[in-house]
């Protein structure tokens, strides 16, 4: 395991179920216009993958940082939002 691996698992996250706070809207879009897929390969949590020529979406483990919602600017394509209270990223300091 590297060392941003071994750092990333010391955090927790809390699911909250059946309410995810990152949502791609809409699949065609990252199928038919977005052709580098930038999302896969520049979340730090790697929340998004490709599986079966699809982009997916796991948000659990999310840091929250937004670097989705940035790197989408040309097709604005991620609605995101901070999680409800008591629910997302935990941070493990020390």
């Amino acid at each position: 395991m590297s060392k941003v691996e071994e750092k990333l698992f010391e955090n927790r996250y809390r699911v909250d179920e059946g309410r995810p706070h990152i949502a791609i809207i809409s699949a065609d879009v990252c199928e038919g216009k977005c052709t580098a897929k930038q999302c896969t390969y520049c979340c730090p949590a790697a929340c998004y993958a490709i599986e079966n020529g699809r982009v997916v979406l796991t948000t659990d483990g999310c840091l929250e940082c937004g670097t989705c919602r940035v790197i989408c600017d040309d097709h604005f394509n991620i609605e995101w939002s901070y999680p409800r209270g008591g629910f997302g990223i935990l941070y493990k300091f020390g």
